[in-house]
């Protein structure tokens, strides 16, 4: 088997795209933040702050196609530069939403850095499993998208600290996203005069429209089997993440503060999984590795839903460590055998995030039922349909 993460003649590019990883596993993990910061600060509930990211995760729903068309048309590079730009000025919209003082200006600045995303993600998912050879194509997806739990990490660290320092008055939320947005403009720069080499495929498909590719994409049904274990994932995934300081501090179990911190070993947790999962899967097949995570994730979230008190509070943990490689390695395993339908295959899947808004029904039911624990129910039933998946990729993989 060959376990060359990638060939020489690609790792620029490779290095390149990996650094935009770490960007929206940053801009991601501010929401988790917002949530609590939002309620404290302007007095809302659960369920109005996950409006936070429904607005955001709406933009992969509506846009993710569109992304795919302009890729197609224009290649990864025009896709990336028109992600970062889109990001970047979502990001500096901060600075008016703040000095109007309300909710919805902030809502429609995180739209604009959510339709920067999927342009980023749409464009760089699919690019890195071509970077090298098939056989490493999921273990490369993992130690890229490992860089985006460091910007999970670092985002919910530095910002959560800064904006929890005070028990009476938190810290102005544009300072963070201004510096973010400079940031950005200043990469989008950097792609703008930068050669990303396009890959190409052999097959017909390649000249065909961007529509009639997604139409084709329906008769691969193991594709559109990972594309619902995809989205079953996202919900799983974001809602625990938006869900964990509400969770941790509604228990009593620590302050807004302390939470941001657990919640930054959480996705330190996370950030191992993908490294430590991209290893062993340059060694052992990526379907039983992520049949192994998704049995993992399963057990531990009907640990959370059994209230055993600090034992749930670990089993919480863990379960970072067990979904850390889901999405890469899904992703990946979708788009396997595609070949030049690939591009439009990594529109539609990702669309899925539009699954972060799965909070808000964990906010509902929190809300409605006065018990914190329940909601879970709700990813317990979306690492199901990922092991399913997992389980029907391992007996596939073995009859090849």
């Amino acid at each position: 088997m060959n376990t060359k993460l990638t060939d020489r003649r690609y790792v620029v590019p490779f290095i390149l795209i990996t650094t935009l990883f770490f960007l929206w596993g940053f801009s991601r993990a501010i929401l988790d933040v917002l949530n609590k910061h939002f309620q404290n600060s302007m007095d809302i509930s659960i369920t109005q702050s996950s409006l936070i990211q429904v607005t955001t995760y709406v933009s992969y729903f509506l846009l993710a196609i569109p992304a795919g068309l302009f890729i197609n048309r224009w290649g990864y590079r025009k896709g990336v530069v028109a992600g970062l730009l889109l990001f970047g000025v979502g990001a500096l919209m901060f600075i008016p939403a703040a000095e109007w003082g309300t909710f919805n200006p902030y809502l429609f600045a995180l739209f604009v850095i959510g339709c920067g995303l999927v342009f980023l993600e749409v464009a760089a998912n699919p690019y890195v499993t071509e970077l090298g050879a098939r056989e490493t194509a999921t273990s490369r997806l993992n130690f890229s998208q490992s860089f985006n739990g460091l910007g999970s990490l670092f985002a919910t660290f530095a910002v959560g600290q800064f904006l929890f320092r005070g028990s009476e008055e938190s810290g102005n939320v544009s300072l963070p996203y201004t510096i973010l947005g400079i940031v950005v403009l200043a990469i989008a720069v950097v792609f703008s005069r930068v050669n990303l080499p396009e890959i190409k495929h052999d097959d017909a498909t390649e000249d065909e429209g961007g529509l009639q590719k997604l139409g084709q994409l329906w008769s691969h049904k193991m594709f559109v089997f990972g594309l619902f274990a995809l989205l079953a994932y996202e919900v799983a995934e974001i809602s625990i993440n938006s869900y964990f300081i509400n969770f941790v501090t509604g228990l009593g179990w620590m302050s807004d503060r302390t939470a941001s911190v657990v919640l930054t070993c959480a996705l330190a947790f996370f950030m191992v999984g993908r490294f430590v999962g991209s290893w062993i899967m340059r060694r052992v097949e990526a379907s039983r590795m992520l049949l192994i995570c998704g049995v993992g994730t399963v057990v531990c979230t009907l640990f959370v839903l059994c209230n055993l008190g600090w034992l749930s509070m670990g089993a919480l943990m863990c379960n970072y460590l067990f979904e850390a490689i889901m999405f890469p390695t899904i992703f990946s395993l979708a788009l396997r055998g595609l070949g030049g339908l690939t591009k439009s295959a990594s529109s539609l899947l990702m669309m899925t995030p539009v699954g972060g808004c799965g909070f808000m029904l964990m906010g509902l039911m929190a809300d409605s039922t006065d018990n914190l624990v329940i909601p879970f129910i709700i990813p317990l039933l979306g690492y199901i349909v990922v092991a399913l998946y997992a389980w029907r990729m391992t007996q596939k993989t073995t009859v090849e």
